[in-house]
């Protein structure tokens, strides 16, 4: 069978895979001409069950043929190790590295750098593995160091790469924890890291961003998935936490040139119709990526001309619709960008939160008086996001600031333009504002019709007399026939975290 047509797919300096593990259900051919067919040019081949046995009798055979059709569909593979039962039906990734007897699992990480310098595959990425209740830390780490130096050893020999997979719950849990073991190693050339964006809301202190920054050159293998904090569940992408955009973006800036593969293994039941939502998912991120760079790039520059000579604040921040456009910042919820904002009225805001490191605090809040009063509503909407982005980066800003802005943003909410009563209901206002107006904040945007996703920390701050308060609304717009605003169930269960007399 010829290759099929590939569809259209995002253009980026490294290639986009998907996992087999996430396609279970389908036989290794038609797995493979599926992703070719959908835009993917690398695949993350997981070995064992049900795709590739690394201990078949004809295993060479079946790696001279599909080492073949890999290369008819211009797929690049690399070797991932994470089957669950194949060396133990009983236990899930027994035996580990750090158990203490692996014989299985070193044997089985030989033979997977076998497969890979058969199939000429990017990398072989592997786990520490959970600690068994009778190790210690320092016990586990011994075994784990002397298992991982043999098959370093064996890697170079056969001129295979193995990159570490930090994984939430296992010794090795972050990129720290792998630059660790490689120096006590003594740094070997080909032992390298794989990061997993997901678990890096779970465990990573830095977040995607800064895994993939730690990682730097030394990184040879990322997956793609959506994850919530403090749970290790791979979700397709818009059902977590993770900014995609983000970690497109920093791995454009590596120059990262490897495969960034997708990961969905518990979704083998909906892998063609994923896959397809998966590139959509990650083309309109990488859009946002350039988008991201260039706003990047804009606040490095700008942060360090407002240092140099803070007087050219002003015309810089007015300046940064025309240099980043107006589009909505999230086009998919938001449109016409009153609930979120735009593209520039974010770099605004980020801009300000910078400032925070550059300028004075007196200077600073006489900056934000002054763009604030003499601002157009896009600019301030920046200055209300700044405010939102100095209260986020520092828990606890100059008396002087917060003066300044407790009046900026109580002005904004007593005025009736959406967008600005959106933006200052944001982080600065859940912080700062009082109870009493906080509230009323609050019930002006269910009021106005706008939905209550802009309100940050809506459930922590939300109090009994909230709840009474959106009780009595509801009944006026009941009794004057008029409808009930969706949003207006979030404060009907009230909260006793704070005082109602406050």
């Amino acid at each position: 069978m010829t290759a099929p047509t590939p569809i259209s797919a995002p253009t980026m300096p490294f290639s986009l895979g998907y996992g087999t593990n996430g396609f279970a259900d389908h036989p290794l051919p038609i797995a493979l001409e599926l992703l070719a067919e959908q835009g993917y040019d690398a695949v993350a081949l997981t070995l064992g069950h049900p795709h590739l046995d690394p201990f078949a009798e004809d295993l060479d055979a079946q790696l001279q043929a599909l080492r073949s059709r890999l290369d008819e569909l211009g797929l690049r593979v690399v070797i991932e190790t994470g089957t669950r039962f194949l060396l133990d039906p009983r236990h899930k990734h027994r035996p580990a590295l750090v158990d203490e007897e692996a014989e299985a699992r070193v044997a089985f990480l030989r033979r997977a750098v076998d497969i890979a310098a058969a199939l000429q595959a990017e990398c072989v990425s592997f786990f520490s593995g959970i600690l068994p209740e009778d190790a210690t830390p320092e016990t586990g780490w011994q075994r784990l160091t002397s298992r991982v130096a043999d098959t370093v050893e064996y890697a170079r020999g056969k001129g295979v790469l193995l990159a570490v997979e930090p994984e939430p719950g296992m010794l090795i849990e972050t990129v720290s924890d792998v630059l660790r073991l490689r120096e006590e190693l003594g740094s070997p050339d080909n032992l390298r890291v794989t990061v997993d964006i997901g678990h890096c809301v779970v465990v990573e202190p830095g977040g995607v961003r800064g895994a993939l920054l730690q990682a730097g050159p030394l990184l040879a293998n990322v997956q793609l998935d959506d994850m919530r904090p403090h749970a290790h569940e791979h979700l397709p992408f818009g059902e977590g936490t993770v900014d995609l955009p983000l970690a497109l973006a920093t791995l454009a800036e590596l120059g990262y040139r490897g495969v960034a593969a997708v990961e969905f293994p518990r979704h083998s039941h909906d892998a063609p119709g994923l896959a397809v939502r998966s590139m959509d998912a990650l083309g309109t991120a990488w859009r946002k990526a350039g988008t991201r760079a260039e706003s990047e790039r804009w606040l490095r520059e700008s942060t360090a001309a407002i240092a140099a000579d803070p007087a050219s604040l002003g015309k810089i921040f007015a300046m940064a619709g025309r240099r980043l456009g107006r589009g909505p910042l999230r086009p998919d919820a938001d449109p016409a960008g009153v609930l979120f904002g735009t593209v520039s009225d974010d770099a605004r805001g980020q801009l300000i939160g910078r400032l925070g490191e550059v300028l004075p605090p007196d200077e600073l809040a006489e900056a934000l008086l002054a763009l604030y009063d003499g601002g157009d509503s896009a600019e301030r909407r920046g200055v209300l996001k700044g405010l939102g982005a100095l209260a986020t980066r520092s828990p606890e800003l100059p008396a002087v600031v917060v003066t300044a802005g407790v009046r900026l943003t109580s002005e904004a909410l007593r005025t009736n333009e959406s967008s600005l009563v959106a933006a200052g209901a944001g982080p600065f206002a859940a912080a700062y504002l009082d109870q009493h107006s906080w509230r009323h904040a609050v019930l002006k945007l269910v009021f106005m019709g706008i939905s209550l996703s802009t309100v940050t920390d809506l459930q922590e701050r939300a109090d009994d007399e909230l709840a009474r308060m959106a009780r009595d609304f509801a009944a006026e717009r009941k009794a004057a026939g008029r409808a009930i605003p969706e949003d207006l169930h979030l404060l009907l269960q009230s909260s006793s975290s704070y005082s109602t007399s406050s």
